[in-house]
C-alpha cells in the first residue's frame, strides 16, 4: 500500500514524522501490535490546533484538528511502522479538549476514523474511545492513539 499516493488522491499531505515531546517512544512493537503514542493536531505549517472544542473550536474546526492527529498517526505509521505491514487498524483512542458543555466528542472523532477508513478501507474500521478532556499538552485540540495488528 502506497500510502502517500492514498493520501495524494484525498488531497492530503502526509507531514514529517512528530518527535517525541518527552521521555518516550513514537511506537512500540509487541508480537503481531504496534502501539503508537499519542499523536497531537499539528498542522501542516508545523503550527499547532489549539483551543477548547465548543469554545475556541466549533464543530467544524475541531473536526479538522481531529484529521491532524490523525494525519500525524499516519506519519508516525509510513515512517516507523510501514504501511505495507498494517494488516487492520485495531483501536483509536481520541482526546478533544472541551468546553465543559460540549458534548459532540464523538463527531469531533468521527474526522479521524472516516480518514482511516478512506485510507485503508476495512482494514481501517477499528474500535475507538472518544473523550473529552479539560486540557492537553500544549494546549492542542485533540490527541489520538492507535493500534495497529501488523503482518509478520
Amino acid at each position: 500500500m502506497n500510502l502517500e499516493a492514498q493520501l495524494k488522491e484525498l488531497g492530503l499531505v502526509l507531514p514529517p514524522p512528530p518527535k517525541p515531546a518527552g521521555a518516550y517512544t513514537p511506537v512500540v512493537f509487541s508480537g503481531a501490535f504496534a502501539f503508537l503514542s499519542g499523536q497531537i493536531a499539528r498542522k501542516a505549517d508545523g503550527s499547532l490546533w489549539t483551543g477548547r472544542a465548543g469554545a475556541d473550536l466549533d464543530l467544524a474546526a475541531a473536526r479538522q484538528a481531529a484529521e491532524a492527529a490523525a494525519l500525524n498517526s499516519l506519519s508516525v505509521v509510513h515512517h516507523l511502522v510501514g504501511a505495507d505491514r498494517v494488516v487492520r487498524l485495531v483501536r483509536v483512542a481520541g482526546f478533544v479538549q472541551t468546553a465543559p458543555d460540549f458534548y459532540d466528542i464523538p463527531k469531533v472523532m468521527d474526522a479521524a476514523s472516516e480518514l482511516f477508513q478512506k485510507v485503508f478501507g476495512d482494514r481501517g474500521v477499528h474500535a475507538r474511545t472518544s473523550v473529552g478532556v479539560h486540557s492537553l499538552p500544549a494546549n492542542v485540540a485533540v490527541e489520538i492513539e492507535i493500534t495497529l495488528q501488523l503482518s509478520a
